[in-house]
């Protein structure tokens, strides 16, 4: 007897539905791409035509009234996440919803209540879990390579000094909007993730292009205060560098750096899909630093890069969950809210200057 194959909704027909999601849901036997909510089509943007025998619904409510969807994939800016969010679990259906969850804890925390109430599952999509680079300094940190961590950097540094024309939700002054939504939000994840929930934040969060003049905040750095280390998440779009810097974590054992970011996103948006040869995969030149210490000796060497699960990996365990293993639900939301309220407690430490108790 074949499994179950669960029907997935799509809201909204941005980038983030067509590379981050799409490719995912149709790569995965057990889901099946069922419907897409697209408001406005345009000639050359058209999810009926992309995606034919694939129902294409005007609104939400139609996309909530259709008993076939059993899974609902919120795409939309982030100020939409919790409304919409809410109206699919009111009715009946398990959400994901894209990064960043909600603007506010507030919302976070009741939509997970709302879930638990209508017995859904919810999840956030905090897709880079399944990074190669994170996999692979996860790896060395649960192994011992590096001893007790003391000090973790994790960044998304960038050269875009000139503010992007650009009408994306990304770059405009509104809630769940900023660098620390954006890209933030990732990193604290990562770290939440490997390490739990810090006792103290300090963060500093502004602008660093000019003229800037609607105020847009983009970039973070946000420290993390835990007992006996410190881990720090910085997202920059005035890094001139040759090779951006994404990790440098030290032990009292040894150290891992490591430069450039995952692979996945560029292969995505370049064509590639998850199934396709080298997809994921990094080339050895962007292979991360090892330093380890052993009898007094300090030594480093070159070591690969993971053969990563890929992202496809979130929605096969999102399968399994729908499935009744419950327990592989890719993304827990009591830990997704839990980031939202460290990204709420770092904007009031850097608007007050002070370091806020967690």
């Amino acid at each position: 007897m074949s499994a179950r194959r669960f029907n997935v909704g799509i809201v909204g027909y941005g980038l983030s539905a067509k590379i981050f999601h799409i490719p995912f849901v149709t790569y995965v036997p057990e889901l099946n791409l069922h419907a897409i909510v697209q408001r406005s089509p345009k000639p050359d943007d058209d999810a009926r035509k992309d995606h034919p025998g694939v129902q294409i619904y005007p609104s939400v409510d139609d996309l909530c009234q259709d008993e076939m969807v059993d899974v609902v994939i919120v795409t939309t800016a982030p100020d939409q996440h919790f409304p919409l969010a809410k109206q699919a679990l009111e009715a009946g259906k398990h959400v994901v919803v894209e990064k960043p969850f909600t603007p506010t804890s507030k919302e976070a925390y009741e939509l997970t209540d709302l879930a638990n109430k209508q017995k859904r599952l919810l999840t956030v999509y905090q897709n880079r879990r399944w990074d190669a680079d994170f996999l692979t300094l996860s790896k060395y940190i649960m192994n011992g390579s590096l001893g007790r961590v003391v000090d973790f950097e994790t960044h998304f540094d960038r050269y875009r000094p000139e503010a992007p024309n650009s009408d994306s939700w990304k770059y405009k002054t509104q809630p769940g909007g900023g660098a620390i939504y954006d890209l933030g939000i990732h990193l604290i994840d990562q770290v939440v993730y490997l390490f739990g929930t810090p006792k103290r934040i300090t963060a500093f969060i502004g602008t660093q292009r000019e003229p800037n003049p609607t105020g847009f905040q983009d970039s973070c750095t946000i420290h993390m205060h835990y007992d006996g280390k410190m881990a720090t998440a910085r997202a920059s779009v005035v890094s001139p560098e040759v090779n951006q810097l994404r990790y440098w974590v030290r032990g009292d054992k040894g150290s891992f750096k490591k430069f450039h970011l995952d692979c996945q996103e560029e292969q995505l948006k370049a064509g590639m899909r998850p199934g396709d040869a080298g997809y994921g995969l990094e080339p050895r030149d962007r292979y991360g630093l090892l330093t380890t210490v052993k009898n007094g000796e300090i030594t480093s060497e070159v070591v690969p890069t993971v053969e990563p699960a890929t992202y496809a990996e979130y929605y096969r365990k999102l399968a399994r969950a729908l499935a009744g293993d419950t327990k592989q639900l890719p993304v827990d939301p009591d830990t997704a809210s839990l980031v939202i309220r460290l990204v709420e407690l770092a904007l009031q430490s850097s608007s007050s200057g002070k370091t806020m108790d967690v």
